[in-house]
C-alpha cells in the first residue's frame, strides 16, 4: 500500500474502564428522616390518566391535577430546598379517584395528604379566615358534640337565614346548603339506654339459638360508627346493630373519635393523628380479642384500612387496617347474605325504587356494585345505579363558599341520572354524598343498612 493510501490515524482514545474502586455515585436523594415517597414517585410514567379521572380538574381549569400535586411536586421538593408546596393542593377534594385510575399503583392520595399537611403546617396563615374555617369544618365532631346537647336549638340556629348569611360572609361557609339536623338522641345514648354490649350479647345468643347455631359461637364485631351516624343519623347505627345481632353477632361500640377523613382533606394531619391514636388503641385491643372492626360509612372504613397505615406510625395500626371492613362487605364475606336477601321481601316505607350512588371511597375499596347486586333480587324494592360520577361534595369541599359552584358542577351528571331514574328515593353509604344527593335532587336518601334491616330483621 502506498503512502497516499495509508488511512489517517484514529482520534478515538478510549479510557481505561472504571472498576468502581474510585467511583463515588452522585447522591441524588440524600438520607433524610422526611416521609419518603420516592418508590411511588418513580413509578409514575406521566400517562396523565389520574388527571383525566379527577373530577376537580374536569371543572376547574386552574387546578393542575393529581399528577402535579403528587409525583411532580415531590420531585420539585427533592431538587429545590426552597421549593414551597403550591397552594393549589388545597383545591384537591380528597375523593381519591386518582388512586383507582393509576395503572402503576402510585399512592397519589398519600402524596396529596402529605403535601397538604406540609402546606397547612408550614405555609398557611394560622390567623386567616380560610384556616379558621377549615379547622372548624375538619373538626365537625367537636361542634356536633355541643350541638347534640341542645339539638332543637342547634337545628333552628344552624338553618336560620340571617345566621347562615353571616357564616358565609365571615367564615366562607356557603349559605346555599341546609345544615344536617342533629338527632334528639345520639346513637351512643341509644346504645347505653338499651344496655350496650350486655344487651347485644343477649340478642346475639337468642339469634344464634333461633338459627340453630352454637350459643358460644365466636361471632363478634366492633362497630366504628363515626361522627355522622352518632350525631345525625343514629337510625343507620341502630340498623347496623340489629342486622348484625340478627345474624348472631355480638356488637361492641368502643371508645372512638373522628376517623380523620375531613382532617385529611383539610391538611390537619396533627389533629387526625390524635384521633387516630384513640381509634387504633381501642380497636387494636379488640382485634386481639377476636373482634373485627366494621364501619357503616365507607369514608371511615377507608381511613382505618388505608389512610392510617399510609400516614401514621402507631402501634397496632397495621393490625387494625387488616381487620377493618365496611359493614355489608363483612356480611357478604362471612354470611350467605345474598341468599338471605333473595328469600326476603320488604314492604312499608322502604318498599321503594331507589336511585343508588356509589361514593368515591366505596369505589376505592371495590364496593361500588355491592348494593346494586345485593338488592337486585329483593322482592318489594328496586334499585338503579345512577352512574359512576363523583357526587361533588367530597366531605367539607362542597361546604366552602368558593367551591360550592364547582361541587354542584361536578355533581351535575349524578343529578341528571337521578332525575331520569324510576324512583324518587336515593341510596348511598356516604353521609355527605347523601347531603349532595338530597340537595341536588330533593330526594329522601336512605342507607343500604336501613333497607337490609327492613328486609331481614323481624
Amino acid at each position: 500500500m502506498s503512502d497516499a493510501e495509508t488511512p489517517p490515524e484514529s482520534e478515538f482514545d478510549p479510557v481505561a474502564p472504571n472498576t468502581g474502586e474510585e467511583f463515588e455515585p452522585v447522591d441524588v436523594f440524600p438520607d433524610s428522616d422526611d416521609f419518603d415517597l420516592r418508590p411511588g414517585a418513580d413509578s409514575c410514567y406521566k400517562c396523565s390518566t389520574c388527571d383525566t379521572n379527577c373530577p376537580v380538574a374536569e371543572v376547574d381549569d386552574d387546578f393542575p391535577g393529581p399528577k402535579f400535586q403528587g409525583p411532580e411536586q415531590w420531585r420539585l421538593k427533592q431538587s429545590d430546598d426552597d421549593h414551597e408546596i403550591d397552594d393549589s393542593v388545597m383545591d384537591c377534594s380528597n375523593c381519591m379517584r386518582c388512586d383507582n385510575a393509576c395503572p402503576s399503583g402510585v399512592p397519589l392520595s398519600q402524596m396529596h395528604n402529605t403535601a397538604r399537611g406540609e402546606y397547612v403546617s408550614e405555609q398557611m396563615d394560622k390567623l386567616s379566615v380560610e384556616y379558621i374555617r377549615n379547622r372548624i369544618l375538619a373538626n365537625y365532631r367537636t361542634s356536633a358534640f355541643f350541638a347534640s346537647k341542645v339539638p332543637r336549638i342547634a337545628n333552628f340556629a344552624m338553618n336560620f337565614g340571617p345566621a347562615r348569611w353571616v357564616m358565609e360572609k365571615t367564615l366562607g361557609v356557603t349559605s346555599e346548603r341546609d345544615f344536617p339536623e342533629f338527632a334528639n338522641q345520639t346513637f351512643r345514648e341509644w346504645w347505653a339506654d338499651r344496655g350496650g354490649q350486655v344487651q347485644s350479647r343477649e340478642n346475639a345468643r337468642a339469634a344464634r339459638k333461633r338459627r340453630g347455631l352454637p350459643e358460644d359461637a365466636d361471632k363478634k364485631v366492633a362497630y366504628f360508627h363515626g361522627c355522622y351516624s352518632n350525631y345525625n343519623t343514629p337510625e343507620v347505627g341502630k340498623a347496623m346493630v340489629r342486622v348484625f345481632e340478627d345474624f348472631g353477632y355480638e356488637v361492641v361500640a368502643p371508645e372512638q373519635k373522628c376517623s380523620g377523613t375531613p382532617m385529611f382533606a383539610n391538611g390537619m394531619l396533627d389533629d387526625a393523628r390524635r384521633h387516630a391514636e384513640t381509634n387504633v388503641s381501642s380497636m387494636s385491643e379488640l382485634v386481639d380479642e377476636g373482634y373485627h372492626a366494621i364501619a357503616s360509612c365507607t369514608s371511615c372504613s377507608m381511613a382505618l384500612r388505608q389512610e392510617y397505615p399510609e400516614l401514621f406510625d402507631i402501634d397496632g395500626i397495621d393490625k387494625v387496617a387488616e381487620n377493618t371492613f365496611e359493614a355489608i362487605e363483612y356480611l357478604r364475606i362471612h354470611e350467605d347474605l345474598k341468599g338471605e336477601v333473595q328469600a326476603a321481601d320488604v314492604d312499608g316505607d322502604l318498599a321503594e325504587e331507589f336511585a343508588y350512588h356509589a361514593p368515591c371511597h366505596s369505589r376505592n375499596q371495590g364496593l361500588d356494585r355491592q348494593a346494586v347486586e345485593l338488592f337486585r333480587d329483593l322482592d318489594g324494592a328496586e334499585i338503579e345505579d345512577v352512574g359512576d360520577s363523583c357526587s361533588g361534595i367530597s366531605g367539607t369541599y362542597g361546604w366552602k363558599e368558593e367551591k360550592y359552584e364547582k361541587s354542584m358542577e361536578i355533581g351535575e351528571e349524578m343529578f341528571e341520572h337521578m332525575d331520569h331514574a324510576d324512583g324518587e328515593t336515593g341510596m348511598t353509604e356516604c353521609p355527605t354524598c347523601a347531603m349532595q344527593m338530597e340537595h341536588g335532587s330533593g330526594y329522601e336518601i336512605r342507607h343500604p343498612l336501613e333497607l337490609l334491616e327492613a328486609a331481614l330483621v323481624e
